[in-house]
């Protein structure tokens, strides 16, 4: 086979085999593969799509690239949960030792932030010590002695994704559903487990602003899994408004703290959890899982998971000394400048403010102050009155201060009369055959 007429094949929106698809992606992982070839191969896909068993045979070659996980010797159920991403949303930090806490096992790959949005292992590496990148030795002896390991894709796992990733970055075809589709799972299907949900979210503060994106997504990939032989749900979720009350690593960090503590729970973080860790339970065969997993938060038994997860992978012990998580020097208020009820949160906004303050990355190579961020963010449809605050900002010095109180106050619109409330889980998605 020879690349440039696989490629030309795509470009004229004719389909590609399973075997012509293979060949690509070894090419990507061996290097045999021009990155110009790559590049151009992307662009053809991102202007004429790849059908469902294209998308299946793309993921699988890719999760094939590397190393795949074996959990086969645990003695119960290996599930795992995606998200595409949003602001506040801590919601892997609190199922994971949920889920663990239930017997169910979950060795959880993530990522960093990307756009706006945080990354869960940012999150994580605010606690002093904490390994975010264990090797597999580490990663399986985590699982298996705590339930639960969140930690980042090894160099072995899905290669190929790495390559394909960082040139689409850089020739504008990111936006390809197909290549979103098959970059998420074959890294989730790498880390082996028999059943997967995913977390698709809309609305001003996620990467599918609009509804229909969302639908679009969470279709592709619960088929694209299904048809890849993983079980696989999906709820499409509300981000219209900061997930929990706080946006920033260690800040959230600490709010998952007092969360599994039983200090605070927000009802949304707590909704989307529960919803989540349902269907996982579900999924793996076990009933009343809402009420299970009520049972083990209110048990102190996650709380413990959790703690026992970040002292296995080498982090300080949060839980119990919560003081022990970074603070920024400077906390500002975000005073609201009339009275009135949040209507409407730019939500984007809010994590772009997070990421000026040092929060996040505007290079991939860029350190990030895990310190830095919002807490105490209103949510839609809270009455304040003039000098109220709307939020509290987190930052390094009284400049970065200044500037982040002005991006926050913008990006809250109020209106005399109270917005209609939303749903924050809005639909499920499962497979055709009501798997």
């Amino acid at each position: 086979m020879l690349p440039q007429e696989l490629i030309r094949k795509k470009r004229d929106a004719r389909a590609l085999t399973a075997e012509e698809i293979a060949f690509l992606v070894r090419g990507m992982t061996d290097g045999s593969l021009a990155d110009s070839q790559i590049g151009a191969l992307a662009m053809a896909i991102l202007l004429n799509g790849m059908d469902t068993d294209e998308t299946v045979a793309l993921t699988l070659a890719m999760r094939s690239s590397g190393s795949v996980l074996d959990w086969s010797h645990l003695p119960g159920p290996v599930v795992d949960k995606h998200s595409t991403g949003g602001v506040g949303d801590k919601v892997s930090l609190i199922l994971a030792p949920l889920l663990a806490a239930c017997g169910l096992f979950v060795p959880m790959i993530s990522g960093r932030g990307l756009g706006h949005t945080g990354g869960t292992l940012d999150k994580l590496e605010s606690i002093e010590g904490y390994a975010a990148h264990a090797d597999r030795a580490i990663l399986r002896r985590v699982v298996e002695a705590t339930g639960c390991a969140i930690v980042g894709a090894g160099a072995d796992l899905a290669p190929a994704d790495r390559k394909l990733y960082a040139i689409r970055d850089v020739t504008a075809t990111v936006e390809s559903l197909p290549l979103i589709t098959a970059s998420i799972l074959s890294k989730k299907l790498a880390a082996g487990p028999s059943a997967l949900v995913m977390d698709v979210k809309t609305g001003s503060g996620a990467f599918m602003a609009e509804i229909d994106e969302a639908r679009s997504l969470a279709r592709s990939l619960v088929d694209v899994a299904n048809g890849a032989g993983l079980p696989a749900r999906a709820l499409i979720t509300d981000m219209n408004e900061v997930l929990g009350t706080t946006a920033g690593n260690a800040l959230e960090v600490y709010e998952t703290v007092r969360f599994l503590r039983g200090d605070e729970r927000d009802p949304r973080l707590l909704e989307i959890t529960l919803a989540l860790g349902g269907i996982l339970l579900d999924m793996a065969g076990m009933s009343d899982g809402r009420a299970r997993l009520e049972t083990v938060l209110a048990s102190g038994d996650a709380a413990e998971r959790f703690s026992k997860m970040v002292a296995a992978l080498g982090g300080v012990d949060v839980l119990d000394d919560p003081e022990r998580l970074p603070e920024a020097p400077v906390m500002r208020e975000v005073k609201a400048t009339d009275g009135g009820h949040v209507a409407r949160i730019d939500v984007r906004a809010l994590g772009l403010a997070v990421i000026g303050l040092g929060g996040g990355r505007s290079r991939p190579d860029q350190a990030i102050d895990h310190a830095v961020g919002l807490s105490a963010v209103a949510g839609r449809g809270r009455q304040v009155a003039r000098g109220d605050p709307l939020a509290f900002v987190h930052a390094r010095d009284e400049a970065a201060a200044d500037a982040a109180v002005e991006t926050v106050r913008r990006a809250f619109v109020l209106s005399e009369a109270g917005p209609p409330a939303l749903p924050v889980v809005i639909e499920t998605v499962s497979a055709v055959t009501g798997a």
